[in-house]
């Protein structure tokens, strides 16, 4: 049955994962030729598109190795199976994924937006995902890296640590460079947001300190203060800041947005037991939220929304608690588990989205799913509950009042005007009136010919206008 309007939101950001990395979700082949996975990339933004997402968290820098041309790091391993080696024949992913993405969002609605001016939201997006730290997953040798890899070139601030490969964080070098990494791709590429996902420091290995002495000693001996622990958490705000800042100063309407793990620190909120990621990566997301300094969290709340020690939904409240400076929260949804070896139901998926759904007043305004590859699959049937039930139809990206947009302003038709609740218009040469293909207060409105009866569904139409009722979300 087709929910009523007040069943489904006109704005809900609605985010899928892309991973790269070990070939999660694409490219399924690291050798396959470049048409075939460019016909894959397009195949899997199709059905995302036939789902109704409107944005896709696409990873482009697994492993500090790049799915885009990059003066700064060689191309990656997962791409053509080879570090370094670029894809031949010659193609761009990102540029193709932007593309292609943006194609589908605007070919798909023509927005009027009366209220706030902003156009960027695109009913399909990309979001770049990258990682501070981690320059090698599943090998902690630096054998067989490309020349131009950080690693190599900032040797003497790569670790290996457990499996992995990682950068200091501490290294002032570490830093500039990566935060010039990001920002020639902000400046480079039409991308929606920069996103990073849950690696800071690195998870902690048993019995093990991350081995980054030498550069503490070096502050230290330099004046510096700070213990150990605050002086690492020191070095994870300030990249954070730095990057929100850069990131505004060069592109203003670019999201930034983080993906931490889920728990800030065992015992926040009362009951909730488990890893915290403020004490054990020196990732204090708490404060990126509170500071404003990220447009939106997502967190990961991988659990279930029963169990107490880690629940979805005490810690979606907990969250939406410390959001003083009303940031939009999008928790993180593991669809994954639907496959492996927890075999959730998916009725536990249904509930979730549902539970983001009833917190909307609260800033609650969406989620983000890992992965695309359960949807592309249809594992257990989760896309055909997507398609038939919780995204049924079409929503776009809530707006970020505190954003400054690309676009300021919004032109009107000479033939047309906007006044208060009504549009009216003067018939053009063509029989159609340029707007409306806009989801607006549980209404879907649609171009119709201006000598005909016929308005907007659910709206007579009368003379030369129509009365639309306000949207207080934009």
């Amino acid at each position: 049955m087709d929910p009523s309007p007040s069943q489904w939101p006109a704005r809900e950001f609605r985010g899928v994962w892309v991973a790269t990395v070990a070939n999660i979700d694409w490219p399924t082949s690291r050798s396959a030729s470049s048409s075939s996975q460019q016909a894959e990339l397009v195949a899997l933004f199709d059905v995302l598109k036939d789902l109704n997402f409107n944005a896709v968290v696409l990873q482009v820098r697994p492993a500090a190795d790049a799915f885009y041309e990059s003066p700064n790091d060689p191309w990656s391993v997962y791409l053509t199976g080879h570090q370094g080696t670029a894809p031949s024949p010659y193609w761009d992913p990102l540029a193709t994924a932007v593309a292609e993405a943006h194609q589908k969002g605007d070919g798909a609605a023509c927005m009027v937006q009366v209220l706030t001016g902003d156009l960027k939201n695109r009913l399909m997006t990309i979001e770049f995902s990258r990682q501070l730290v981690r320059a090698r997953s599943g090998s902690s040798s630096r054998s067989g890296l490309a020349s131009k890899h950080i690693a190599n070139e900032l040797s003497r601030y790569a670790y290996a640590y457990g499996s992995n490969l990682w950068m200091d964080p501490g290294s002032e070098e570490v830093q500039t460079r990566t935060l010039n990494t990001i920002i020639d791709v902000v400046t480079r590429y039409d991308i929606d947001g920069v996103h990073f996902d849950d690696y800071f420091y690195p998870y902690p290995v048993s019995g093990q300190d991350f081995p980054d002495s030498a550069t503490y000693n070096a502050y230290r001996a330099g004046g510096g203060q700070l213990s150990r622990d605050d002086w690492r958490h020191h070095n994870i705000d300030s990249f954070v800041q730095t990057l929100s800042q850069r990131i505004k100063a060069t592109r203003p309407w670019v999201k930034f947005g983080i993906s931490p793990f889920g728990i800030w620190m065992s015992g926040h909120p009362h009951g909730v037991v488990g890893f915290s990621s403020n004490s054990g990566q020196y990732a204090d997301s708490r404060k990126w939220l509170s500071e404003g300094w990220v447009d939106y969290l997502s967190p990961q709340l991988y659990w279930k929304i029963d169990p107490p020690q880690q629940s979805f939904t005490a810690l979606s409240d907990w969250w939406i608690q410390q959001n003083s400076r009303q940031r939009h929260l999008y928790p993180g949804v593991g669809t994954y588990r639907i496959a492996d070896s927890h075999q959730w139901p998916i009725s536990e998926i249904e509930r979730q989205v549902q539970e983001t759904r009833a917190r909307a007043d609260q800033n609650d305004l969406g989620d983000i799913f890992f992965s695309a590859k359960y949807y592309k699959a249809n594992t257990r049937g989760i896309a055909d509950t997507f398609r038939t039930a919780l995204y049924n139809r079409p929503a776009i990206a809530p707006v970020m009042q505190w954003l400054q947009s690309d676009i300021t302003t919004v032109a009107v038709p000479a033939h047309v005007t906007a006044s208060g609740g009504t549009i009216s218009w003067d018939a053009d040469s063509t029989g159609q009136i340029a707007c409306l293909c806009r989801v607006q207060a549980g209404r879907r409105f649609e171009p119709v010919p201006s000598g005909t009866s016929a308005g907007p569904r659910g709206h007579k139409r009368e003379g030369g206008s129509w009365a639309l009722r306000a949207d207080r979300r934009g």
